[in-house]
């Protein structure tokens, strides 16, 4: 019989809060002299190739773990040299001036980062850092999912990696004293549920993405360019917006983010970041441009009030994605994952020592990482999406009337005509309130969110809102054709995506239909997964599941909650490499 296999420590994916952690590990192992195993489990086939973010960042915890960053090769497309909040209409735009940006949104000194290929980069260093300190045993396997949790009692002992288990617990699992996990859900989920960790469920948004190939000239002129964009195509009281990055070799970020507690049941995001490119001003940067990628994935935007109560248990640890530290005021999450995981590391080092991996003995952990800009930030913006939420005319009556005047005039113009066409003092009450909640100045007490599909209104009524009509059809990709430019291979009979009842579709299926809609799972699917077939004269749901992205978006929005997305096997999947 085969001897299991077992570490010291085991990351769960290879997410830059994971290997940062494992950065710092080895930085003080070499230090100390101090022994230990550690293996990476990475679901891509190569690290890297299931990452995707819309990444500029502040280079604080980069210039600590690698001080000679700016020449030791870190992948950097550019340093933000201009920044800005661009107000969209379906004809003009609008750049907030300067003077008037909220800090969060200032990214001057900024870095533009292609995240795939950070994490490659940090991996391939970790290797060759791994080969010097004799003291550290370092495993990498890529191409292998942790599809479950291993437990003894209550004490988290390592990860299944095996989709369905041969029955042969040593081939089927890799072990270890603590298991670390930096993943958006997949799998962390599992030890949030079962120790009832969130009191609070996370909201999530969902990124689209696309990176364009421009004309020489008009590429080098945009690099080190960024946009945050309000406004159109998110004209029906959807939180969200736009983004765009100027990149190295002559290429374009354009992103859109929606968040899934809408109750627009049809958001149907890849369409809607096809919708924002139809705009004139997207479409003078995207002429005679070529489209090179495409991909989504989720965001987890709850902030403050939806951590765990815990960030470790017995023989576990969460970090970045799994904990939800992206602060939403300031779209940014990377520098504070790479922060949980430089907290993480020192807590773990000590733990080493002391042989003691209980929740107790890793507590320091949760204490440390909060003490740091990571709990500071997520704090002061702890009301952010509250104060969005809580207020439906902001969204649904003055951001309208502002556009309009964008379209037709001038934004300031817009704003008069928001308190002309409502009441003035309620207007300028909910401004107050707005700004006052976003700043984090005034504490109303603890949050309580809803899962996201819980705010959807099957018989939500879009507002008929203008929309541009002049576009180069050559800018636009359906979503079956971005598919494409995501690349995504499976195995044959791959089946990663579980639909626990066929019966539970049927009901809402007719439901959506006969509201003159498509269910949410059909609709916000980012790449032409779902569907509705008739079979023997039923419209049953249907999945062509060589297509997913592992998004995850359909199982967020399920109405029914009936559909659960699992890691994919064996390396397949999207390939996001360069996204």
């Amino acid at each position: 019989m085969s001897e299991r296999i077992e570490y010291d420590i085991l990351l769960v994916g290879g997410s830059p809060a994971n290997l940062t952690l494992a950065h710092r590990l080895l930085d003080l192992a070499r230090t100390s002299g101090r022994s230990f195993s550690m293996a990476i489990l990475e679901k891509g086939p190569e690290f890297g190739s299931h990452i995707l973010s819309g990444a500029v960042s502040k280079p604080h915890v980069i210039e600590r773990l690698f001080p000679e960053y700016r020449t030791n090769g870190f992948p950097i497309e550019a340093v933000c040299d201009r920044s800005h909040l661009t107000l969209l209409g379906a004809r003009g735009q609008w750049d907030v001036p300067n003077a008037l940006l909220p800090e969060g949104l200032r990214k001057e000194g900024y870095l533009i980062l292609t995240l795939s290929f950070v994490v490659k980069w940090m991996a391939d260093q970790l290797a060759e850092k791994a080969k010097t300190i004799p003291n550290v045993t370092l495993d990498f396997f890529t191409g292998f999912s942790a599809h479950g949790v291993l437990y003894e009692g209550d004490r988290v002992v390592g990860a299944q990696v095996v989709e369905t288990p041969s029955g042969n617990p040593a081939e089927d699992a890799v072990y270890a004293k603590v298991t670390c996990f930096g993943d958006k859900g997949f799998t962390s989920r599992n030890l949030v549920d079962r120790f009832q960790l969130r009191d609070n469920p996370q909201l999530w948004s969902v990124g689209v993405k696309e990176v364009w190939e421009l004309p020489a000239e008009r590429g080098q002129a945009l690099k080190g360019a960024v946009w945050h964009t309000m406004g159109y195509p998110l004209m029906d009281g959807s939180f969200g917006g736009g983004f765009i990055y100027g990149m190295d070799r002559n290429r374009l970020t354009v992103g859109l983010v929606i968040s899934l507690d809408s109750e627009n049941p049809n958001l149907n995001p890849q369409q809607a970041l096809q919708a924002l490119k139809k705009h004139p001003w997207l479409q003078g940067l995207l002429a005679d441009g070529k489209l090179l990628k495409y991909g989504a994935a989720l965001l987890p935007e709850g902030g403050y009030y939806s951590l765990p109560k815990k960030f470790a248990v017995d023989g576990a640890l969460l970090l970045g994605d799994a904990l939800g530290t992206l602060n939403i005021t300031t779209l940014a999450g990377v520098d504070k994952a790479m922060e949980c995981g430089w907290q993480a590391a020192e807590v773990l080092h000590d733990a080493l020592a002391s042989g003691d991996f209980s929740a107790a003995g890793l507590a320091p952990y949760q204490q440390k990482t909060m003490a740091t800009h990571v709990g500071q930030e997520l704090h002061e913006g702890r009301y952010f999406r509250h104060a969005w939420k809580e207020n439906p005319r902001l969204l649904n009556r003055y951001l309208p009337t502002v556009l309009s005047g964008v379209d037709n005039s001038h934004a300031l113009i817009g704003m008069a005509m928001v308190g002309l066409k409502n009441n003035p003092l309620q207007a300028i009450g909910d401004a107050l309130r707005l700004k006052t909640l976003m700043d984090g100045k005034r504490d109303i007490g603890p949050l309580t969110y809803k899962p996201d599909h819980a705010y959807i209104q099957p018989d939500f009524k879009a507002p008929a809102l203008p929309a541009p009509t002049e576009f180069r059809k050559d800018t636009i990709y359906s979503r079956e054709d971005a598919v494409f430019y995501a690349n995504p291979v499976y195995h044959e009979h791959n089946r990663h995506i579980d639909e626990f009842s066929a019966d539970v579709c049927l009901p809402c299926i007719a439901k959506y239909e006969a509201l003159g809609k498509t269910t949410p799972c059909v609709s916000d699917c980012t790449a032409e997964v779902h569907r509705v077939d008739v079979v023997h004269d039923l419209r049953q749901h249907a999945m062509s599941l060589e297509n997913c992205v592992q998004c995850r978006t359909c199982e967020i929005v399920c109405p029914e909650q009936n559909l659960r997305v699992r890691p994919t096997e064996q390396g397949s999947g999207p390939d996001f490499m360069g996204l």
